[in-house]
């Protein structure tokens, strides 16, 4: 078990202490963005698989800490569906929240598509994969590893906007006046307008691809049919 909190520890401080602190401008200023990108994305790589090979192990030694209701069970297909449709279509949309993307806030449509529900489709989408998972588990082994997950997603949404609100100034102010961090709030409050054409249909139309290769193929790669009646 103390293996897996060490390495979920060590993926929440690579995202969310160094880049999400004054110590990234300081490692940037030294190595450049292009370094800086490339240590991260391994560094990132270096958590994600010890957190992956740790899992077992502590999963083995885990303790039970709730029942997961049946009502979470049955509805976990269509929790993975949305999560499916918001880091699919968030990720094939250009956003000034997203990496690499600098001049996209300079533009009159910054604000389109899934940035109308929230400006940050893709890490809330992996923050609900990550407490699905850890609620339909309910064992100390899936609080750390899903549970961390979930923690430097939501909170990196955080961290993004301010180091957007730095970087970008007053083309930010407008930018996040109409949207939202929290996902329907600009919508539900006025501040911005669903327009379905601006989603189009090939980005649905691959999440929905994507999401039943997932189903299909879950069982065989994890052991367990996200399913209900097709076993574990």
């Amino acid at each position: 078990m103390e293996n897996l909190i060490w390495a979920t520890l060590f993926f929440i401080a690579i995202h969310l202490v160094i880049s999400g602190t004054r110590l990234r401008g300081a490692i940037l200023g030294v190595v450049g963005e292009k370094i800086y990108m490339a240590l991260f994305s391994i560094a990132s790589l270096v958590g994600i698989v010890w957190m992956v090979r740790a899992y077992p192990d502590a999963r083995a030694a885990a303790e039970m800490l709730w029942e997961p209701p049946k009502a979470l069970l049955d509805s976990a297909p269509l929790i993975m569906l949305i999560v499916f449709l918001l880091v699919v279509i968030g990720a094939l949309t250009p956003n000034p929240t997203a990496l690499m993307t600098k001049g996209h806030i300079k533009r009159d449509d910054a604000v389109k598509g899934i940035t109308r529900i929230t400006r940050h489709p893709v890490m809330w989408g992996f923050g609900l994969w990550g407490l699905m998972h850890m609620a339909v588990n309910g064992h100390s082994a899936a609080v750390i590893l899903f549970g961390g997950l979930a923690f430097t997603a939501l909170a990196g949404t955080l961290a993004i906007d301010s180091k957007r609100a730095k970087a970008y100034g007053d083309q930010w102010q407008k930018f996040k006046a109409q949207t939202s961090n929290i996902p329907l709030a600009a919508l539900i409050t006025g501040r911005t307008k669903f327009k379905w054409a601006e989603i189009s249909w090939w980005r649905p139309l691959i999440a929905l691809v994507l999401y039943v290769v997932f189903l299909m193929g879950h069982r065989g790669l994890f052991g367990v049919s996200p399913i209900p009646g097709m076993g574990s």
